[in-house]
């Protein structure tokens, strides 16, 4: 016997499961979120908190999948920061109203910025030197810099707005089984609490493939593709902007999280987190300072702290394990399975569920009763959680 019988359980309290949990909440569904850690606490919180509109995903000059697919991404974000889109997102802290891309000023950056600009004139602006920010107004600096249309969120304050939104409907579990039903599926939560539901939504991230084998799935099949992100904090420019390289994956891409103290941290991602897999945390912070030295070679770096963050982005497996170029939503016998790839495409996810959810014929029912579970806290920032810098 079921505690209580909902419409949806949502399993994941990231960006993805916490945005499709308001929607289906919009859309008259009887929906719980269950999360055995903190929300926002496995890739959300570690994301660099961009709204990615595709342009880098053009540096080959040409239209990718990545650049169509994401594309729209950013204007859906934007009515939500408004508070005129399809969620409420307008107590988000908008970290920086737009990126940059700079070229190092050698010919193969300088020409994939040349390409770049060509293909997506419309969300990118070459800027006179007049106008270049910090920290490339410096006499030293030898390049080209070009305005992205794609915004960076505080992703704190992201996840503390939807929290707020939908706290009443999410749930702290450390485990589940599945038991299908003629109606939908029969989750156990722990020892005491179960639900019947009529559709589960898997948006757990790299937990996902663990509740699948829980429902005895063994598809869609998971990837994970591992960073060594870098974080250093000092008095330093806040800066928003991606280094072009030669291929279509930046060289640096770094983000700036400003302190009470007065103090700011940079996040780097790029091609630095990606080839760093393999290398210590010593290894790495040398490898970032080499980085930095070399692109921003005037920026003081000298008396700032240094950290280290293994992550792993969860996917769905692809062949030769490439980037998929969408978000995807698999949807089979009431059983809805979801990675987002990246954060911007929350939206996405969220829509591609409602759609798998009139495709099998789930209507909304009757509104759920308050379940004997704890909630869930809130997770922290990467370098929140560091206890020792370097």
């Amino acid at each position: 016997m079921a505690d209580a019988r909902i419409d949806i359980a949502v399993f994941g309290g990231g960006i993805v499961g916490l945005w499709t949990l308001a929607r289906l909440r919009a859309a008259g569904y009887a929906a719980c979120l269950f999360e055995n850690d903190a929300l926002g606490g496995g890739q959300t919180l570690a994301s660099q908190g961009i709204i990615h509109g595709g342009t880098k995903y053009a540096l080959t000059g040409k239209l990718t999948g990545s650049a169509m697919a994401i594309g729209e991404m950013p204007a859906i974000w934007r009515a939500a920061l408004a508070g005129t889109g399809e969620i409420d997102l307008s107590a988000v802290r908008l970290l920086a109203e737009h990126q940059y891309l700079w070229s190092s000023g050698s010919l193969a950056s300088g020409m994939a910025g040349f390409f770049a600009a060509k293909v997506m004139q419309s969300r990118m602006q070459a800027l006179p030197s007049r106008d270049y920010p910090a920290p490339f107004d410096a006499p030293q600096f030898r390049g080209s810099v070009y305005r992205l249309d794609e915004p960076v969120l505080d992703n704190a304050s992201l996840v503390q707005a939807l929290a707020e939104q939908v706290s009443d409907a999410c749930y702290a579990i450390r485990g589940s089984s599945f038991e299908r039903l003629a109606s939908g599926w029969k989750v156990s939560l722990s020892d005491e609490v179960a639900i019947e539901a009529k559709a589960v939504v898997l948006a757990a991230g790299k937990g996902n493939a663990g509740l699948l084998a829980a429902a005895g799935r063994n598809r869609p099949r998971m990837q994970t593709r591992p960073l060594h992100m870098l974080m250093l904090r000092g008095h330093l420019p806040a800066l928003y902007a991606h280094c072009l390289g030669a291929s279509a994956n930046p060289r640096l891409t770094i983000t700036s999280y400003p302190e009470p103290d007065g103090r700011v941290v940079w996040y780097l991602g790029g091609q630095v987190a990606e080839e760093g897999v393999g290398r210590t945390p010593a290894e790495q912070i040398a490898a970032g300072k080499a980085e930095l030295a070399e692109l921003l070679p005037w920026v003081d770096a000298g008396n700032v702290e240094w950290a280290t963050l293994p992550i792993d982005r969860a996917e769905v497996a692809t062949p030769g394990g490439k980037r998929p170029d969408d978000a995807y939503v698999d949807h089979d016998d009431r059983i809805i399975t979801c990675w987002p790839t990246k954060l911007a495409f929350a939206p996405r996810v969220a829509s591609l569920v409602l759609d798998a959810l009139v495709a099998a014929d789930v209507a909304p029912g009757p509104a759920v009763a308050q379940l004997s579970l704890p909630r869930p806290p809130v997770g922290e920032l990467p370098w929140h959680g560091v206890s020792t810098w370097n």
